[in-house]
């Protein structure tokens, strides 16, 4: 599955309706459903296109003046569902990219922007819980890749940008902590 789509809904009762309207109405993998800060809904599905896109439309239905921000992405980059699921590696790193934004939507369209951009490794997709309903990702690589990436990922996240920076020849401990699997999974487990 190589498709993504997601709904991020203004209250939790349209958003629970909305991811029961989305997994009905074609055949998808739902990947998220639950609250996210502050008080919203997240909800996200995988699949061919036009289920996904069918899965997202009817969500978009429900929501109707709920709704905070929605998106298909067709040809998702390999890294975005395992870093969805917590399952990305943990390589040494040169360098190591930050883009932050004002919406769990908006930081997987820049994390996809920043992992076809450039050779870099997604380090952690963080989908709006417990910081705010924000969204952020930090990636690895040489810190040229690594600056490319930012950039591209910045581009995607447009007016959702809250900040981005690059660390080269990032602290141990400091790397450490960004990449550990502590309360700031991607997904309550």
């Amino acid at each position: 599955m190589s498709v993504l789509g997601m709904v991020e809904f203004q209250g939790i009762a349209v958003g629970i309706l909305g991811s029961d309207a989305m997994v009905k109405a074609a055949q998808v993998e739902l990947m998220e459903s639950h609250p996210i800060d502050p008080g919203r809904y997240l909800a996200a599905v995988a699949g061919d296109v036009a289920s996904v896109e069918a899965s997202v439309r009817a969500g978009v239905n429900i929501a109707k003046e709920s709704l905070v921000y929605s998106f298909v992405l067709p040809n998702l980059h390999p890294q975005i569902l395992p870093a969805l699921r917590g399952q990305a590696p943990e390589p040494a790193p040169n360098a190591v990219g930050i883009i932050e934004t004002q919406t769990a939507a908006a930081i997987v369209e820049a994390a996809d922007a920043a992992c076809k951009a450039a050779p870099v490794q997604l380090m952690k997709l963080r989908l709006a819980l417990h910081i705010g309903g924000k969204g952020y990702t930090t990636f690895v690589g040489d810190v040229a890749d690594v600056e490319a990436a930012v950039w591209a990922g910045v581009r995607a996240a447009g007016d959702k940008l809250i900040d981005n920076v690059v660390i080269p020849n990032p602290y141990p401990e400091i790397f450490s902590h960004l990449v550990g699997n502590d309360d700031t999974c991607t997904r309550d487990r």
